[in-house]
């Protein structure tokens, strides 16, 4: 009876302490649900049954954190609606409602529960698998961090959205693709970082001065103009042919940039000679990993970026290839490697090439980067995949992902080309560190 009268009082007071608990989180896993043990329709029912007995069962106590996490929305079960209208009142600063689109259609979300006092309190919104209504009026002088994914929602309504979110911060939109122009207006003073990917736009516009963090991601090419005097430290742009594109219309106004990443899936022409100096660019990646990569590309274009980046620090180049359809330097007994004179790198310490092959012109450009620069530290020749999680030390199974046999044959070149032009050059101060595939689970033969 004494412990049956101890864990009522426990029971009792853990119950005040939840029924008062400003943050709530929804999700199968939080509420202890299996989706191995019933059908899509029966777990909806039962994921709403418990958050409406939660709810129903909750002091009228002010919420500050919500966040429902739920893939098998049905918008003919769940009272998602009846439980916004509950919990989201004056003093409420996150909001995360993450669905999927199971049933093909959008959860139109409804703003009007945050046109009162709750938009002055909302500071965080993250939406998933949702619909825009019109959000004319609104006023979230508070909000801090906006995400969007697979939002649908136009450009003009979004802009309607930040023109009165003075104090945004972090802005990231995901798959929403019926944005076609995305307007950054000037007034977003304290927004300091800007994400957009997988968005079919065509036109970015941005006027607000203080972004130090912009990354761009998409399976095309998009308008950008930044003649906009940016505050910019970070950038990073991935779209088919980003080097060939982005490099000759760099304006001067990005010289303060310090971080810059490139991916670019297809590109077919050189890299061209960079209009301005980068002169406080220290960390570059240039991602040309790719299926289908243009054999007449030289690698050697890339001293380019070098030349315009007097203080670069860190190189990684991903040159990643399906099938290496490069001029190859094994075998080739006749010709002589190129020399690029009246380059210097002074600054830079760390370099790693990821793919690395036995392309005639990345063997030149590796050369010609030991040959040029006197600070390097570390050079790191990777020949495989450069994923950590493919090796059998760090996968789950024990066993590498198997590499098909061009792959293989092309390593065992690079490896060739490394022993035979690189490692010769090679000061004795400088780390040279050759990244192979695993012979426990590989064979080089």
């Amino acid at each position: 009876m004494r412990d049956a009268a101890r864990a009522a009082c426990v029971s009792n007071a853990f119950q005040r302490f939840w029924r008062c608990h400003p943050n709530l989180a929804f999700s199968m896993k939080a509420l202890g649900m299996d989706k191995r043990s019933c059908g899509e329709d029966e777990i909806a029912r039962n994921f709403t049954s418990k958050v409406d007995h939660i709810l129903k069962n909750r002091l009228c106590m002010a919420i500050k954190t919500l966040e429902i996490v739920f893939r098998y929305y049905n918008d003919q079960v769940c009272n998602l609606d009846s439980w916004l209208q509950t919990v989201v009142t004056p003093g409420i600063e996150e909001l995360t409602i993450q669905l999927s689109r199971k049933s093909g259609r959008y959860y139109n979300f409804p703003w009007s529960v945050l046109a009162n006092e709750s938009g002055s309190s909302i500071r965080y919104i993250n939406l998933s698998c949702c619909a825009f209504s019109s959000t004319a009026g609104l006023c979230l002088k508070s909000l801090s961090r906006l995400e969007l994914c697979d939002v649908d929602i136009t450009g003009d309504q979004l802009g309607s959205l930040l023109h009165n979110s003075f104090a945004l911060q972090r802005v990231r939109l995901r798959l929403c693709n019926n944005i076609s122009c995305l307007k950054i207006p000037f007034h977003l003073r304290q927004l300091g970082c800007l994400e957009v990917f997988d968005c079919s736009l065509q036109l970015i516009e941005i006027e607000a001065q203080n972004i130090s963090n912009f990354q761009f991601r998409g399976h095309t090419q998009v308008q950008l103009p930044l003649g906009v005097a940016l505050q910019l430290k970070k950038l990073v742009m991935s779209f088919p042919g980003a080097v060939s594109y982005v490099c000759p219309d760099f304006p001067s106004s990005l010289q303060y940039v310090e971080a810059l990443t490139i991916c670019s899936s297809h590109e077919m022409i050189d890299t061209p000679v960079l209009p301005s100096k980068f002169f406080h660019l220290k960390y570059l990646s240039v991602d040309l990993s790719a299926v289908a990569f243009s054999p007449t590309y030289d690698y050697c274009s890339l001293i380019s970026f070098f030349d315009a980046s007097p203080s670069l620090e860190t190189l990684v180049v991903n040159v990643l290839q399906v099938k290496m359809l490069h001029e190859s330097i094994v075998g080739d007994n006749t010709s002589h490697l190129r020399e690029m004179p009246g380059h210097r790198h002074d600054g830079l310490k760390t370099v790693k090439i990821i793919g690395f092959s036995s392309a005639k012109s990345l063997v030149e450009l590796t050369c010609h980067i030991i040959e040029n620069t006197t600070s390097l530290e570390c050079l790191t020749l990777d020949t495989t995949r450069g994923h950590p999680w493919d090796s059998c030390s760090s996968n789950y199974t024990g066993k590498c992902l198997l590499l098909h046999g061009d792959f293989m044959v092309e390593a065992r070149k690079g490896l060739l080309a490394i022993r035979t032009y690189v490692e010769p050059k090679v000061p004795s101060g400088v780390k040279l560190n050759v990244v192979e595939p695993c012979r426990r689970c590989h064979s080089l033969e």
